[in-house]
């Protein structure tokens, strides 16, 4: 099993916190065009899942960790790759222009954090999953689909802070 992390990056923008995904590069071996969080493997040189998360959100679209707080985790996720994921929950100031790295990344997407939050926005769909049937959450925003691992961390990120106001 491989270990990797991924921010999940709430831009506090004064109008209401977005979450900013990314969409992969078409080019990309793995995963072409899905809509993802940034992040990636963790490399010798990481200090840890934080430190992963920030690296490879530096990398991919150019997010300086001074507009990064860090504020929790989410629980780790297990894809059907191999990779235990380690969702890195952060807060991020709008203060800074993203530099895409286009072998990576072909755009960004915000989506409010209150339509995720919003229940009548949530889809699911049921997939064969090492042999089972399971039900999977999925996103429709802006013309866009978030599905797989990245929209079961954003339904556990709703489901966290529906109990924190509950």
């Amino acid at each position: 099993m491989a270990l990797a992390a991924v921010l999940v990056p709430l831009i506090d923008h004064p109008t209401g916190l977005t979450v900013l995904l990314t969409e992969r590069s078409v080019d990309l071996p793995d995963h072409p065009g899905q809509i993802s969080f940034p992040g990636g493997r963790l490399e010798d040189s990481d200090e840890g899942a934080v430190a992963a998360a920030l690296r490879e959100a530096a990398e991919e679209i150019g997010l300086p960790a001074s507009s990064v707080e860090v504020i929790g985790y989410l629980p780790a996720h297990m894809t059907l790759t191999g990779f235990a994921v380690t969702p890195v929950v952060a807060i991020v100031t709008p203060d800074f222009e993203f530099r895409l790295d286009a072998r990576e990344v072909s755009q960004l997407i915000e989506i409010p954090l209150s339509f995720l939050l919003d229940t009548k926005n949530r889809e699911f769909e049921e997939r064969e999953v090492a042999g089972r049937r399971v039900t999977l959450p999925v996103f429709n925003h802006g013309g866009h689909r978030v599905w797989g691992a990245t929209a079961i961390m954003l339904a556990e990120l709703c489901l966290h802070l529906e109990k924190q106001v509950a």
